[in-house]
């Protein structure tokens, strides 16, 4: 068996010792919703999963077999068969809104400060150390976005983006980082709660961003990264606020009926 890429050692490594069918099929369906497994893709081999996750090959026919319940994964029989990705995970709207109502500002503030502090880093290697196809992988990533038609795929594709930005730094630990900051964050970013952002505008930023970065200039990157990370954090302030507003207003029509 081939060496497992970055992605691969991230997503397939090992597992706690408790409920961890559950944790194979959160981790999958993370990884397809942050877009570092494509709809269409392959999964690895059975015996591969299972000595990467280190579990029985039970547990493992047990978490495909919920991936298949839930429509995400497909099984094909055959030479060319194996488990496949049909479709991106349904976003969890009950669930983003709790954590919206439950996430203080201050806790989101803090998740930017954490992002631009990780991203002003991978932007300054990146200057130094991504390659000539980096630049077109992500100006490519970066049109995905505007092309993607619902809340799932273009939190898929703008993670990817991010994803990829940080693997063009050639640093496993800041890939890693923005792997679980896109986690914490970008589906709610998409969701389809208040005000949407729009995707030509983070596009846009997008683009502009690799056009900085291919001509190292470092700084102009770096502020570019920062503002895009402040204007995300903004948007996602102001989601809390018309949710907790809106959750204001029916708590006290609910407690008179």
């Amino acid at each position: 068996m081939a060496s497992p890429t970055p992605f691969e050692s991230q997503i397939y490594r090992s597992l706690p010792e408790i409920e961890r069918a559950d944790a194979i099929v959160d981790r999958i369906s993370t990884a397809i919703a942050l877009g570092l497994i494509k709809v269409g893709e392959r999964l690895p081999p059975e015996a591969a999963l299972s000595d990467m996750f280190g579990v029985g090959g039970a547990t493992l026919r047990e978490a495909l077999g919920e991936l298949r319940e839930r429509g995400i994964v497909e099984t094909r029989r055959g030479r060319s068969g194996g488990s496949f990705v049909v479709r991106q995970p349904q976003t969890q709207t009950d669930a983003i809104r709790d954590w919206f109502l439950s996430t203080s500002i201050s806790e989101i503030r803090d998740i930017g400060d954490e992002h631009s502090a990780i991203a002003a880093t991978t932007i300054r290697l990146a200057c130094e150390r991504a390659e000539p196809h980096d630049f077109e992988r992500l100006q490519e990533l970066a049109r995905a976005l505007v092309l993607a038609r619902t809340p799932e795929v273009r939190a898929s594709a703008d993670s990817r983006f991010h994803i990829e930005l940080a693997v063009s730094a050639q640093s496993p630990r800041l890939a890693n980082a923005e792997i679980r900051l896109q986690e914490e964050s970008v589906q709610q970013l998409w969701a389809p709660l208040g005000v949407a952002l729009d995707p030509e505008t983070a596009t846009a930023e997008h683009l502009e961003l690799v056009r900085a970065v291919a001509q190292d200039q470092p700084e102009k990157a770096q502020k570019l990264a920062l503002e895009h990370i402040r204007r995300n954090i903004f948007h996602l302030i102001d989601t809390k606020l018309t949710l907790g507003y809106s959750q204001s207003i029916q708590e006290p029509d609910e407690a008179r009926q």
